[in-house]
């Protein structure tokens, strides 16, 4: 993993299987579902490539409202396999990317399988993966713990939403700092962390 820090134009988020049946099943949903939604704000302000898949839609149905509403425009990719890199669209999707995209930023669930299994698939890449720590989970917080553990011990980078964005706009008083901030404001109320 590289040892500096990220740039918009290096980077590319990968959403996860945010869909409405699994994350009724899933430990601290509220919490990922409000990150993956703020992720895929700060995203598109900073310009990064998106991708979205999703595990077996017609099983397990669409994504949860408040993300489904943000993804106009970004490719969605339907899956059967956990390792979302296995499935050839979004393989394609991953090497089609800009050469200057090293790193993916990983969110959704569930961490031990979906999460971990796509990290590995695009550590094999030759990829750099950052999982955002609050923006995953899983259905035992004892399987999400342990995913992380693992994770990090493969060489992925672990960080909150905050650490992530804030190293991406690497400044105060930009355009997109400007554009970003009200988000993150809001989140803080919401979670009575004062500012």
């Amino acid at each position: 993993m590289k040892k500096s820090l990220l740039h918009p134009e290096n980077v590319c988020l990968q959403i996860i299987d945010v869909q409405q049946s699994l994350m009724s099943k899933i430990k601290g949903a509220e919490k990922v579902i409000e990150t993956v939604a703020l992720m895929i704000n700060c995203a598109k302000i900073l310009g990064l490539p998106i991708v979205a898949n999703t595990q077996y839609k017609k099983g397990l149905g669409p994504y949860v409202a408040a993300v489904e509403s943000l993804l106009e425009g970004i490719a969605s990719i339907d899956k059967t396999e956990f390792n979302a890199v296995a499935n050839s669209e979004t393989a394609s999707f991953v090497d089609g990317l800009p050469g200057k995209v090293d790193t993916m930023i990983l969110v959704g669930v569930e961490t031990h399988i979906c999460i971990y299994q796509t990290a590995m698939g695009l550590l094999a890449k030759g990829l750099d993966v950052w999982v955002v720590t609050d923006g995953v989970s899983s259905r035992s917080i004892d399987d999400h713990r342990v995913g992380l553990r693992r994770l990090q011990s493969m060489g992925v980078c672990l960080g909150s939403l905050e650490m992530l964005v804030y190293e991406l706009l690497g400044r105060a008083g930009s355009p997109a700092f400007k554009k970003i901030l009200p988000f993150i404001i809001a989140r803080d109320k919401e979670t009575g962390v004062d500012i």
